[in-house]
């Protein structure tokens, strides 16, 4: 668990520059695009194991259902020095339902994302960079739908852009499209789903913290 506050002087570094990639191992030779990326310019608080879990449930998203995981786990190389390390959390949709929403989604599908950490040595951000995609129900194996990971990315946007509280924690999100990062097509992506090369990048602040100001 990573709970210390952590402040970043930058968003996020590119993980080309230092080895890593934009495309998280889904170990079958392919992988799912890191689309989305938590900036390191975010309120600290936000950065840690805790706080992602805390600002999900905030967006429409909370931990897996019982805390089951099926499936094996994803890594990603972030190109922080710290190689391919596994991803924090896997969050999936709740259906307004933070308590046991995530069944309902395991079944029938919906959004989800997987959560990796930059914070290696070589390029300590803090950042949190997300896999983001639509699925298909468990019937179909929680595949991504056509188009899911362009999908996922923009419904998660779109519910975190503004203001959103959960468990007296209310966050402002800004969004921002980054291009250069991502190759777009399907080479190499898990599927052959071809996605736009689209990174959205999100800064996060906290306005207040169970009904207090909270300083940044």
């Amino acid at each position: 668990m990573t709970n210390n506050l952590h402040a970043s002087s930058v968003a996020y570094y590119n993980p080309s520059s230092g080895g890593g990639s934009m495309l998280e191992n889904a170990g079958d030779g392919f992988g799912e695009p890191l689309n989305v990326i938590i900036s390191g310019l975010s309120t600290p608080a936000v950065l840690t194991d805790v706080g992602i879990v805390n600002y999900a449930r905030a967006i429409g998203f909370s931990e897996e259902c019982f805390n089951i995981h099926l499936g094996g786990l994803m890594s990603a190389n972030l190109g922080d020095g710290n190689g391919w390390v596994n991803q924090t959390y896997e969050l999936r949709q709740d259906y307004d339902n933070a308590g046991i929403g995530t069944c309902l989604e395991s079944v029938v599908g919906g959004n989800h994302f997987r959560v990796f950490r930059q914070n290696g040595s070589l390029a300590d951000s803090g950042a949190l960079f997300l896999a983001v995609s639509q699925e298909e129900p468990a019937t179909e194996n929680h595949n991504p739908v056509p188009n899911g990971y362009n999908i996922g990315r923009n419904n998660l946007v779109a519910a975190a852009v503004g203001i959103t509280n959960f468990d007296g924690i209310t966050y402002s999100t800004t969004a921002e499209n980054i291009t250069g990062l991502l190759p777009p097509g399907s080479e190499g992506v898990n599927h052959g789903i071809a996605q736009d090369g689209i990174v959205t990048l999100l800064q996060v602040t906290i306005i207040t913290l169970k009904n207090r100001s909270y300083d940044s």
